[in-house]
């Protein structure tokens, strides 16, 4: 006789699917029994996901949206629930970085920042409360902070992490008499396509660390087999996704008692980053 899978009959929302981190975790759920509903703005790498996902014999929807939009985040658990009745696991994930100095940074990308890394972690918070209180369920909130926020000099970026490491916590006082846990996840360096937005110097120093010859614009995604090459050859400097994944993997999968509050996973070794 089978076991049943950790997540059977659960519903789980990950935000920023579409690559890197969130796509991990996306398929680590579903491969654990969850119905997945992966949000993100490509639909193309998410349909894969939900193909991968379900050749693996579990269950994902695929929904395009921007979380910087608070209709569309609330829009996105209101049809997690609506498909499927409940909602038990919300993963923010979405996030971006524009290094950049404070004194010739661009306001514009400040807001893209705070919207997407912050607002949008907020507004997804609140509305997957809601949801979790509405179905009675023990639900578990991850939010995808950054070993940045351990620095106090790490940029408009760092400060994005600071305040969802502050929300977290706040977030988990709150909701101390229900049964809904937060943990909070601060990644360190790891191979994904955070870095597209850097300036170009460092995304080729990227690429030539990878031993690859492949021209790479800024703000352009990197290959996936760069990225694969980059996790394989540059593991004491970059982490595998994967690895943030099974991190998130073990925290919802706790009996509702246990309260994993913060999770750092990092490489062996360190990497400056720009701020």
């Amino acid at each position: 006789m089978t076991a049943p899978l950790p997540l059977q009959e659960r519903t789980a929302i990950v935000t920023g699917a579409s690559s890197g981190i969130g796509r991990a975790i996306a398929q680590q759920l579903g491969e654990a029994g969850a119905h997945v509903f992966l949000a993100g703005r490509t639909a193309s790498s998410m349909e894969e996901s939900k193909k991968t996902i379900e050749e693996a014999g579990g269950q994902a929807s695929v929904v395009v949206a921007d979380v910087r939009d608070v209709a569309q985040v609330r829009g996105l658990v209101d049809s997690a629930v609506s498909d499927t009745g409940r909602l038990d696991i919300m993963v923010n994930n979405a996030g971006l970085s524009y290094p950049a100095s404070i004194i010739d940074g661009d306001p514009e990308q400040w807001r893209c920042m705070l919207e997407t890394n912050v607002l949008a972690l907020l507004v997804g918070c609140q509305a997957a409360v809601k949801a979790m209180r509405a179905c009675g369920a023990e639900g578990q909130i991850v939010n995808i902070s950054s070993v940045a926020a351990q620095r106090s000099n790490s940029g408009v970026y760092g400060s994005t992490k600071h305040a969802v490491n502050s929300i977290s916590s706040t977030l988990r006082d709150e909701l101390e008499e229900d049964t809904i846990r937060v943990t909070n996840v601060m990644p360190g360096a790891i191979a994904t396509n955070f870095a597209r937005n850097f300036d170009q110097e460092f995304v080729d120093t990227i690429v030539k660390m990878a031993g690859m010859d492949v021209e790479v614009k800024k703000g352009e995604r990197l290959p996936p087999e760069v990225l694969d090459t980059l996790a394989t050859k540059m593991n004491q400097l970059l982490g595998d996704p994967n690895d943030i994944a099974k991190a998130v993997l073990y925290a919802v999968t706790q009996p509702i008692h246990v309260n994993i509050a913060d999770i750092v996973v990092r490489p062996p070794r360190s990497m400056t980053l720009p701020h």
